[in-house]
């Protein structure tokens, strides 16, 4: 196997210069540095990168615990984050915590000892071990998609956070269903205790306020963030007495799950109830009626989230901040319009 003293030898450089090449630790002119990359290719040399993290301390592997990975919309975001750290040189390591605060702070502990230079973590309902274990080992992390309620010493997050929007789209989904006649609108809010569930809650009462209907809190059901909780939850508005004449649904998993119980009932969308999703996925064109959503841009999420890290890493003294992303507003027919004009609209 080719040493980097073999690449030196082959490219009429130094060991150090080399070094400065292959880590970017130091400018190199731009013909010596090809000279060494074409040394390298010839010879097949790879980086030893165990014995570089002795010397270093660091392995240049980034930890990542998210749930519910088989999710489409965790999917992309994961897609954002391994794209993004290939770019800068850096291997990931994937843990699932299962939405579970026990199992969280072990798999984040597993991911810990495997001396990852820094997390990305998509916390659970209920974060306080996790929290307590990162700040107790100083791990440097980034809150994913999901945000705590961690305010520092300034007043501001203890940690960085890397989010999309809730609120103002979920409340446009709203105003949009009041604004094509809509009085009684039901949403299948996601699990409690998750800052997306509390906020899109928040968006929906304000979308209800800003199109001067009252808020009424049988309209207003959890699905757990997921089907089958959704179908069950959406299978109580439809027992009503007066049952809502359309629903929005607060992630695409309980999307599922709604029209699972609609279907159940042998309602159509829209003809019967007209259905908003927060949440775009794929195949959402598919359906019929093709779904009316919101998109979150999880692969944007997923990369920011590393570009964060990478800074906190370079920076570990600086304040950390909140990044909120912009949603899209996909218009489609699922909501009742049959000739939608504002396709792809930011929100």
């Amino acid at each position: 196997m080719a040493t980097m003293a073999d690449v030196a030898r082959s490219a009429g450089v130094s060991v150090a210069t080399v070094s400065h090449v292959l880590n970017g630790t130091r400018p190199v002119l731009p013909h010596t540095r090809q000279a060494v990359l074409d040394a390298v290719e010839d010879l097949g040399y790879t980086t030893n990168t165990l014995a570089r993290s002795l010397v270093t301390a660091r392995t240049r592997s980034i930890g990542l615990a998210v749930s519910a990975i088989s999710n489409p919309y965790f999917t992309e975001i994961l897609q954002g984050v391994e794209a993004a750290a290939l770019e800068a040189g850096y291997s990931l390591l994937i843990a699932d915590p299962h939405d579970d605060p026990g199992h969280e702070r072990k798999v984040v502990q597993l991911l810990h000892e495997r001396r990852v230079d820094g997390m990305i973590v998509a916390p659970s309902a209920d974060p306080r071990d996790l929290l307590a274990y990162l700040e107790r080992h100083d791990v440097p992390a980034v809150f994913l998609d999901r945000l705590v309620d961690a305010p520092g010493a300034a007043g501001g997050p203890r940690f960085d956070q890397v989010c999309a929007d809730n609120a103002e789209p979920m409340s446009r989904l709203v105003t949009h269903l009041a604004g094509l006649g809509h009085r009684r609108i039901g949403l299948v809010a996601g699990r409690p205790g998750l800052s997306t569930t509390s906020e899109r809650i928040t968006g929906y009462r304000s979308g209800l306020a800003f199109a001067g209907l009252a808020y009424d809190e049988r309209l207003l059901v959890h699905g757990d963030s997921e089907s089958a909780g959704a179908e069950q939850a959406t299978e109580a508005l439809l027992s009503l007495g007066v049952p809502p004449t359309a629903l929005v649904t607060g992630n695409n998993a309980m999307t599922i799950g709604v029209l699972r119980a609609l279907s159940a009932h042998g309602l159509s969308v829209p003809g019967d109830i007209a259905l908003c999703c927060f949440d775009d996925f794929t195949w959402a064109d598919l359906f019929s009626p093709r779904l009316t959503a919101i998109a979150q841009p999880g692969r944007d999420i997923g990369a920011r989230a590393v570009r964060v890290l990478l800074e906190r890493l370079a920076e570990p003294d600086r304040a950390a901040r909140t990044v909120r992303l912009p949603c899209t507003f996909v218009h489609r027919t699922s909501c009742g319009c049959t000739s939608p004009s504002e396709e792809g609209t930011p929100s």
